[in-house]
């Protein structure tokens, strides 16, 4: 559609109906009817004067994700339950002859570059550049289509807040080429892979497959990991509303500099409680035989890489059974397994803070507050992601969300604690 007839369409509460689908909340049709009015005149605004300029565009988006269960099992190939969720970014889009043009909110520069320049370039290494790449790349090798595009890009999914941002921009540069040269057919799975393959080669970053498994199916996923190169994906559903509690994401804006270490310790441990028993990872070994083998283990490794261990396992069993529950609506069983993740996060996988700066705790200090106000029958709370320093993930009973969310914004600063909806829908085209 035309920019100026897509702008009167969405004034006109045409778009409406699809937002509330997307968004899940009534209150926030006004916020991103303007969001999106806004990112149609920034996109013409950007191209309007470019060499072959197209109006007739389209609108992709993908949604951040959040990790509800499976805290640092993925790596070891065990279960993981995620969630998209009603943050995204959205891209206006059209097709153009050759070039790729890409514009995002906040930056003044353009990316541009021809859509047959996919080579792998290590200076690039780290930018945004380099995603797209890596993606036009990824798509190309498993036999797709691609071109050229200009798109204006806008994300309201939070850097460094363990929602995924990179999966989320890697997802919707994947739809833009599924959409504009493939008829929508790259299917889920393969967005992923693509967007893992371009963070990983070309971007440089060693990410798992979680993140964007979660940004390219949408709603729930129930991911098992223990085939590698193929895991089994189930999509679950989950009416917040009616179950009575929504989710709440903290950032407890702590440093994730020189933070590292920490997590590439978490990994190394596990994997050489692993080794001992002559395999890569955990969910090879049996955990009757780990037990058996401790004090030998911790003569060798030490304790703590027992613990993470022992963490592993009973996480994965979680995993499970918060599924299980899902499945069978008791949303009880579900927050205690929450809370039972969190505190074997706490006390076992110890990646609630990091003992090299115990001054600054900001993810502990989350979920003491969190316990406080929610006490025996208000929610439940966990650390979110990989830990250390970030965000918090608390489910909060409907009526104590106010007071919540009032009481850790007042502590680490206002709009910290984000109230948010799990998204039905991954990486899209928006139908018009």
């Amino acid at each position: 559609m035309k920019t100026q007839d897509l702008i009167s369409y969405i004034e006109a509460g045409r778009l409406n109906d699809k937002l509330l689908d997307i968004y899940i909340d009534e209150s926030l049709i006004a916020y991103q009817t303007d969001r999106y009015i806004r990112a149609i005149k920034s996109y013409e605004d950007t191209f309007r004067s470019t060499p072959g300029y197209n109006d007739d565009v389209c609108i992709i988006n993908a949604p951040g994700r959040t990790e509800i269960g499976g805290n640092h099992t993925d790596h070891q190939h065990g279960h993981v339950l995620t969630a998209s969720i009603n943050l995204d970014i959205i891209a206006i889009v059209a097709k153009n002859s050759e070039m790729i043009n890409v514009r995002s909110e906040g930056y003044d520069n353009i990316i541009s570059f021809s859509s047959e320049d996919t080579a792998i370039n290590k200076n690039e290494q780290g930018t945004s550049l380099a995603m797209i790449k890596g993606v036009l790349a990824g798509a190309k090798m498993n036999g797709f289509e691609i071109g050229g595009f200009d798109a204006y890009i806008t994300s309201d999914v939070l850097n460094g807040s363990g929602l995924s941002s990179s999966a989320s921009f890697e997802t919707v540069i994947g739809t833009i080429i599924s959409s504009l040269y493939n008829d929508g057919k790259i299917k889920p799975m393969t967005l992923a892979t693509i967007g893992q393959y371009a963070e990983n080669i070309y971007f440089g970053k060693p990410c798992g497959l979680m993140d964007q498994m979660a940004c390219a199916f949408g709603n729930m996923s129930h991911i098992d990991f223990k085939v590698p190169g193929t895991p089994k994906v189930e999509t679950l559903n989950l009416d917040l509303n009616a179950s009575g509690y929504s989710l709440c994401i903290t950032d407890t804006k702590g440093n994730h500099a020189d933070l590292t270490s920490e997590y590439a310790a978490v990994t190394k441990e596990m994997k050489s409680v692993a080794e001992e028993f002559r395999t890569a990872v955990l969910v090879n070994v049996p955990e009757s035989k780990v037990i058996d083998s401790i004090p030998a283990l911790r003569e060798k490794l030490g304790d703590r890489a027992v613990l993470r261990a022992l963490h592993f396992y009973e996480e994965n069993k979680r995993v499970i059974k918060e599924v299980d529950a899902l499945k069978s609506n008791d949303f009880a069983t579900f927050l205690k397994t929450v809370k039972e993740s969190g505190d074997s996060s706490f006390k076992f996988l110890q990646n609630v803070y990091t003992n090299q700066d115990v001054k600054h705790q900001g993810v502990s200090l989350a979920l003491c507050i969190s316990e406080n106000i929610l006490g025996e029958d208000g929610g439940v709370c966990r650390v979110h992601g990989g830990g250390f320093a970030g965000t918090i993930q608390a489910f909060v009973r409907n009526d104590k969300v106010e007071i919540y969310k009032k009481a850790l914004d007042s502590i680490f600063g206002e709009g910290s604690c984000l109230v948010l909806k799990i998204r039905k829908y991954g990486g899209m085209k928006i139908d018009i």
